[in-house]
């Protein structure tokens, strides 16, 4: 039976589910195989996680694109 396709997760759980591993793996009590495979999972969100950011920042530079001088500053939700 095929495997259905895991539906992705938001870059914020990503974010809490590898902060958590960081937590376990620090606490330096978990069994070897297991710290392998926490590790392993959080190395995938990582990843995961620079690609989203990656896009998200692609996603700026083309919506800044029409301006060629418009300089990148940082957003601040409260600036009109």
């Amino acid at each position: 039976m095929p495997k259905k396709a895991e539906q992705p997760i938001s870059f914020e759980t990503s974010l809490q589910q590898l902060e958590q591993i960081v937590t376990r793996l620090e606490s330096g009590d978990l069994p070897l195989e297991e710290a392998l495979n926490e590790f392993e999972r959080g190395v995938q969100l990582a990843k995961t996680g620079q690609k989203t950011l990656q896009q998200a920042e692609q996603r700026v530079q083309i919506l800044l694109s029409d301006d060629k001088d418009a300089a990148l500053s940082p957003f601040t939700p409260d600036a009109e």
